[in-house]
């Protein structure tokens, strides 16, 4: 019997992945079987990334497109041209995501519509493109990429905070709508997640600590840890779970 959480001949798009956790997540659905399709607004970046990951998984599994996720127009030629190109898409990870770090009187209306159109209206915008298509085939999975700010706040990162909580319940209205149309919508929560733009992060020798003392598991989490449970979410093994989100911090949201 071939294994529940094989993604042979699965089409999965992932945005923002040239690098950082997209990168991981792509990479490991890549290993599972999927076919990529790697989405950045750098192309001299995304290319570099294609290039390295059609070295391993050959041309004909690795493509790329360079869109603005909420560019409307940008997102429906894209998707277009992937189905066009490479095949139905049988999986959508939302990864793409923005940080601004700021006091909430202090941030700029500017920067707090820029991270709330990043983190979530992009999710929106090519969520709803992608499963315009998903839905009459009945088929599909969308993964949205959260956050422990979806369910935890913390000081200066109030637009964050605000867009990764509302993403949990986008998952929600995406699961009410589309569930019955044999669509599965769920959300990953990653906790704190080492990768060089977090490094300066670790580096800091104060809140290393507090990581490491707020966390169960007493250590920060890797991008291997998100990758499984993305695999399984996007695999057959989880036909059944939908509108939930699957947090992957050590046990950070369990604890006070």
């Amino acid at each position: 019997m071939s294994s529940p959480f094989d993604l042979t001949g699965k089409v999965a798009l992932v945005t923002g992945s040239s690098r950082g956790i997209g990168l991981g997540i792509a990479t490991g659905l890549a290993d599972a079987g999927a076919t990529l399709v790697l989405n950045g607004v750098d192309p001299v970046r995304l290319e570099k990334t294609r290039t390295s990951l059609a070295g391993r998984f050959g041309d004909d599994r690795v493509t790329a497109r360079a869109f603005d996720i909420v560019d409307e127009n940008a997102v429906a030629e894209a998707v277009e041209s992937v189905e066009s190109a490479t095949g139905a898409i049988d999986i959508l990870v939302n990864n793409a995501g923005v940080q601004h770090r700021e006091p909430l009187t202090e941030v700029s209306l500017d920067d707090w519509r820029r991270v709330i159109d990043t983190d979530l209206t992009g999710a929106f915008v090519v969520g709803r493109h992608v499963a315009r298509r998903m839905l009459p085939r009945r088929a599909g999975k969308i993964i949205n990429i959260c956050s422990v700010q979806t369910d935890l706040a913390r000081p200066t990162i109030g637009p964050y905070t605000a867009a990764k909580g509302a993403l949990r319940n986008l998952t929600r209205a995406m699961t009410a709508e589309w569930a019955g149309k044999g669509l599965q919508i769920n959300g990953i929560a990653p906790g704190y997640i080492h990768t060089e733009m977090t490094q300066n992060l670790v580096d800091d020798e104060d809140f290393n600590s507090w990581i490491l003392g707020r966390t169960p598991a007493r250590r920060w989490g890797t991008v291997a840890d998100v990758v499984g449970p993305t695999v399984w979410l996007a695999s057959s093994a989880s036909d059944y779970v939908n509108g939930q989100i699957v947090f992957v911090d050590g046990g950070m949201t369990v604890v006070v």
